[in-house]
């Protein structure tokens, strides 16, 4: 199972991606701050490359991939422009790995998913497929953390349930916390219509309620 990469290479050429706000997420850091994050790291869905920059800076042994040609070109550029050209960048489909027969990129023991798992919120096969895949890269007791957007309040983009993360990782998997946080996005031309009719502000940076999790791989 593969995906298409051509909607996500739109907003990276134009630079309209909502998610992109010139730094990591704030959750991500608190969580790195709280030991959550150890040895090899995986960032997939590595977009703008913020979460993969940021730990190269703090001494972890990191890799960012994107399905995303035009994702990657721009987080690379970013890694330069921030002062760390040594931050590694790939093209790469998550969803692929969970195939046996695909050559896996390694092992992690942590994996930092902030805003990839919830794309899946209304598709259970991809989603099972990408958890799968997870487990195939994901060390015995390492850490799979996931920061996604929570339907506790309207919004734009993909919104889901506590339900929907406590399901998908059951068998091989024990979650450790799972909390409420916050997802910092932008507004653009992308959203700005959605915003408008959840009352939102329709311009700027804008704080919107997430779940973070902490997924033990058994």
């Amino acid at each position: 199972m593969t995906q298409s990469p051509h909607i996500w290479n739109t907003v990276y050429d134009n630079d309209t991606a909502p998610w992109v706000i010139g730094e990591p997420q704030p959750a991500i850091l608190a969580a790195q701050r709280e030991g959550w994050i150890s040895g090899r790291v995986l960032d997939p869905g590595a977009g703008a490359g913020e979460h993969t920059i940021a730990l190269t800076e703090l001494g972890y042994d990191v890799l960012g991939v994107d399905l995303s040609p035009s994702a990657v070109a721009y987080a690379r550029r970013n890694a330069v422009a921030k002062g760390v050209p040594a931050a590694r960048l790939e093209v790469a489909d998550m969803l692929a790995f969970a195939d046996p027969g695909t050559e896996p990129l390694g092992e992690f023991d942590t994996i930092v998913d902030s805003a990839l798992f919830h794309i899946f919120g209304t598709e259970p096969e991809a989603r099972a497929t990408y958890v799968r895949a997870l487990h195939r890269l994901c060390a015995p007791g390492g850490h799979v953390i996931v920061l996604a957007l929570s339907d506790t309040e309207a919004g734009f983009g993909p919104r889901i349930g506590e339900a929907i993360i406590r399901d998908a990782f059951t068998d091989g998997w024990t979650i450790e916390p799972l909390a409420a946080t916050t997802y910092r996005g932008r507004i653009t031309e992308v959203v700005a219509e959605e915003a408008a009719r959840h009352n939102l502000p329709t311009e700027g940076p804008i704080d919107t309620a997430a779940w973070i999790a902490r997924i033990r791989r058994t």
